[in-house]
């Protein structure tokens, strides 16, 4: 059986791959007192300890965004650092690196983004959120040096989705993590780049289909960040492969 190491493992992303997986590998999911991204050491003692055929990075320095702003420094040595010490360690054991990046890698105000789309976080603010895009493309940098590798933009959200209120004038490609989590393990052995998503559409309608009770607000109304109106992601590439 095949090996898959997840980083960030007492994540929810990683708890919801691990139920999904049904036998198809033996995973190993350290949380950080086992395996720190930002100690190159203890990722290539990990790594070449556990051996893995395929090394999942989907730890990360995340929400609240607002924190990337407040925390530059953790943001830039866990994401940036800390996915180039993944690098290297998955390069010196010639293991497959599947990594988890993020929608907010795209400019975010036209929407409709393909995996060939330029690339340059939402610089409608510099705040948390922008941050934290720019962080996970410097990640994205250190992961297309290394030809044996894939990245997964993905737009994931929580399940149940976690607030009461969503804004009816941004627009997402959301998917729930539980359905994510099965697509991913369909996707291990591409290469390249996929987007990983759903239906575009607002937040709001997102929401209030799984929760009726789900408010309307605008962006305007969300104080921490300035969201990008329109991360919307093109997922027909996502679609054709996950049905071979």
């Amino acid at each position: 059986m095949r090996k898959l190491l997840i980083t960030g493992g007492a994540g929810k992303l990683a708890r919801q791959i691990i139920n999904k997986n049904r036998g198809q590998y033996k995973i190993y999911a350290p949380n950080r007192d086992y395996m720190d991204l930002t100690c190159a050491d203890s990722v290539r003692d990990y790594i070449s300890k556990i051996n893995p055929d395929i090394v999942l990075h989907a730890g990360a320095y995340t929400r609240p965004m607002n924190k990337h702003q407040e925390n530059a420094d953790i943001s830039i040595k866990t994401n940036i650092i800390g996915t180039c010490n993944v690098v290297l360690a998955c390069i010196e054991r010639s293991c497959k690196l599947v990594y988890i990046s993020t929608d907010y890698v795209y400019p975010g105000t036209d929407g409709d983004y393909d995996e060939n789309s330029p690339l340059s976080p939402y610089t409608g603010n510099n705040d948390g959120l922008t941050k934290y895009g720019w962080s996970k493309l410097g990640g994205e940098c250190a992961v297309k040096m290394y030809d044996n590798s894939l990245i997964l933009r993905a737009c994931i959200c929580d399940k149940p989705f976690p607030h009461k209120k969503a804004a009816t004038d941004v627009k997402k490609s959301l998917l729930f993590n539980d359905e994510a989590a099965e697509i991913i393990l369909k996707l291990l052995n591409e290469k390249g780049i996929i987007n990983v998503g759903g239906e575009a559409r607002t937040v709001y309608d997102f929401a209030h289909e799984h929760d009726s009770t789900t408010q309307k607000l605008s962006k305007e109304d969300i104080d921490d960040v300035n969201i990008a109106p329109d991360t919307t992601m093109n997922i027909t590439k996502m679609r054709s492969l996950i049905k071979k």
